[in-house]
C-alpha cells in the first residue's frame, strides 16, 4: 500500500536498532528540544478545528432565524444575510446534499499555516504547521481525525526529493500538499479548509476569550519572539494574548504529545463558548475574521450542511489519532519517522473505517492510571472493569488533568468503548483517543486515565 512505498523509503538511511537504545535516543531529543530555543509553532490542529466549530456554530444559530430576528431586529443586515442563507437552503434542489456531502463519507483536509514574509498575499510560501486528516460519515453523523505531524518525512511530488511534509505547501502550495498526503497515506482527499495564524488571536477576541483548565504552571519568556506565557494552574478565562501562549507552551517532557492534548482541550473550551446564547451578538466579528483567514474550496452550501449535521455530532464520540513515529535527526534536521505499520493500522481504521472484531471470549486487558486525589476514583472504575470481565493488568500514579480513555489494540473500537460504558458507567464522558504504540502503564488493551485536578 501506498503508506509503505513512502514511509519505507524515506526509512532506507535509518539505523535499526535496539528498543532499549530507541526509547533513549528519544528521550535524548526531548532533552534537546527543550533546551535548544523554541520554534514557536504558529498554528496546531486545534486551531483549525475550532474555526470550524466557530463556522459550525455560526451557521447553526443562523438558520434560526426567528431568534435573529428577535435579537437583532427584522431589518438588520445580519438577520437579512442569514434569512436569506435559510431560503438558499431551502431551495437547494440538489438531491445529493439530502444529507451533508451527500451519503458517502468524506475527506477534509485541515491546514494552518504560518506568516507570509509577503504582506499583500497571506497564503504564498507559508509552511503548513497544522495538519489533520477528517473524515465525516454523514450516515452516522461522526467524525474521526488523523494528526499529521509537520515533520514527517516523505517524498514530495514532481522530484522534490526527500522533505518534510510541512514543505509542501511552501514548494507547491495546497495542491502539492494534497497531493503529497494523497500519495503517503493512500486516500483521496475531497476538500480542504486552511487558516492563517493570525486568526487565533482574532478568533478568540472576537468570542470575548475561552474558558480552559491549565493543568500546570506556564512561564516563559521569549523577548526576540516576543512571546510572554505566565499562566498558573486551574481554570482561567483565557484572553487572546494568553491563548496563544498556551497553544504555543513548548516546555513538556512529551514534546509535541503534550501541546496536542492542549490543542484538544482547547477546541472543547470553544465548543462551550459557541453554545452560550450571548455568542449570537459576536456573531459580525467572527464572520469578518473567518473572511479574512479562512481559505476553502468548499462551497457555502457544503459548509452550512456541515453544520446541520454537528447538531447532532457528541464530541464524546470523537475518535482521534496521530500518525505513529519517533523523532530522528538527520546532521541539522530533525524528521518525525512515520512507523509503517502503525501508521497503516491508523488509516484504515479512522478513515476507511476497518473494524477488527475481538474473537470470541477474548478478555481485554486494561490499565488505570490516576492522580493520587483520584484513588477513590480509580478504585470504583477498577471494580467496575472486573466486574465487566476485563483484567486491570496495571495501575499506577499519574500527574493528568484531563481523563481518557486511551485505546491501544485495534481491536478496541469507539463502538466497544460505548458499550463498556453501560457496564461501567463511571468512564462516561471520558474522550476516546487511539493510540497504539504509547503505553503509560504496561503493555494492555486499552489504559483508563483518571485525572485530577
Amino acid at each position: 500500500m501506498a503508506i509503505y512505498k513512502q514511509i519505507n523509503g524515506n526509512q532506507n538511511n535509518r539505523r535499526v536498532t535496539p528498543k532499549k537504545d530507541k526509547n533513549k535516543a528519544y528521550l535524548n531529543e526531548i532533552k534537546r528540544q527543550q533546551q535548544r530555543q523554541a520554534v514557536i509553532i504558529r498554528m496546531f490542529i486545534t486551531v483549525a478545528l475550532f474555526l470550524i466549530a466557530i463556522v459550525i456554530g455560526l451557521f447553526y444559530v443562523g438558520v434560526n432565524t426567528d431568534f435573529c430576528k428577535e435579537t437583532f431586529g427584522e431589518d438588520a443586515a445580519i438577520t437579512k444575510f442569514f434569512d436569506k442563507m435559510a431560503n438558499d437552503n431551502a431551495n437547494k434542489a440538489n438531491a445529493e446534499f439530502s444529507l451533508p456531502f451527500g451519503p458517502k463519507r468524506q475527506n477534509v483536509l485541515l491546514l494552518g499555516v504560518d506568516a507570509s514574509e509577503n504582506p499583500n498575499d497571506l497564503w504564498s510560501g507559508t509552511r503548513t504547521d497544522t495538519i489533520i486528516l477528517v473524515n465525516i460519515d454523514p450516515r452516522s453523523k461522526s467524525v474521526n481525525a488523523i494528526s499529521i505531524p509537520r515533520d514527517s518525512k516523505v517524498y514530495l511530488p514532481g522530484n522534490h526529493g526527500i522533505q518534510k511534509i510541512n514543505a509542501a505547501h511552501a514548494i507547491g502550495g495546497v495542491g502539492m500538499t494534497i497531493k503529497t498526503i494523497e500519495n503517503t497515506l493512500g486516500v483521496k482527499i475531497d476538500r480542504y479548509i486552511m487558516v492563517h495564524d493570525n486568526a487565533v488571536k482574532s478568533i478568540v477576541e472576537a468570542l470575548g476569550g475561552v474558558d480552559v483548565f491549565v493543568e500546570k504552571n506556564m512561564n516563559y519568556d521569549d523577548y526576540s519572539g516576543k512571546l510572554h506565557i505566565h499562566l498558573t494552574k486551574g481554570t482561567h478565562h483565557l484572553s487572546p494574548s494568553e491563548a496563544v501562549g498556551y497553544l504555543r507552551f513548548r516546555h513538556d517532557p512529551m514534546g509535541d504529545i503534550g501541546r496536542t492534548h492542549r490543542q484538544q482541550w482547547f477546541l472543547r473550551g470553544v465548543l462551550n463558548e459557541i453554545k452560550k446564547p450571548e455568542t449570537v451578538t459576536k456573531i459580525p466579528d467572527i464572520v469578518s475574521v473567518a473572511r479574512q483567514y479562512v481559505k476553502t474550496n468548499m462551497s457555502f452550501y457544503e459548509l452550512t450542511q456541515f453544520a446541520m449535521m454537528t447538531k447532532h455530532l457528541d464530541m464524546d464520540k470523537v475518535e482521534i489519532a496521530t500518525l505513529p513515529g519517533a523523532p530522528n535527526k538527520k546532521g541539522h534536521i530533525s524528521y518525525w519517522i512515520l512507523d509503517p505499520e502503525k501508521t497503516q493500522e491508523v488509516v484504515d481504521r479512522l478513515i476507511y473505517r476497518e473494524k477488527v472484531q475481538p474473537e470470541e471470549g477474548v478478555q481485554f486487558t486494561a490499565s488505570v492510571v490516576y492522580a493520587e486525589s483520584k484513588a477513590a476514583d480509580a478504585q470504583t472504575i477498577i471494580d467496575e472493569l472486573n466486574t465487566a470481565g476485563i483484567k486491570v493488568s496495571c495501575k499506577s500514579h499519574i500527574s493528568k488533568t484531563h481523563s481518557q480513555f486511551v485505546a491501544h489494540s485495534a481491536k478496541v473500537t469507539n463502538e466497544y468503548f460505548n458499550h463498556l460504558k453501560k457496564q461501567s458507567p463511571s468512564i462516561a464522558g471520558y474522550q476516546f483517543v487511539y493510540e497504539p504504540n504509547v503505553y503509560m502503564c504496561g503493555s494492555t488493551d486499552f489504559t483508563v486515565v483518571v485525572a485530577g485536578k
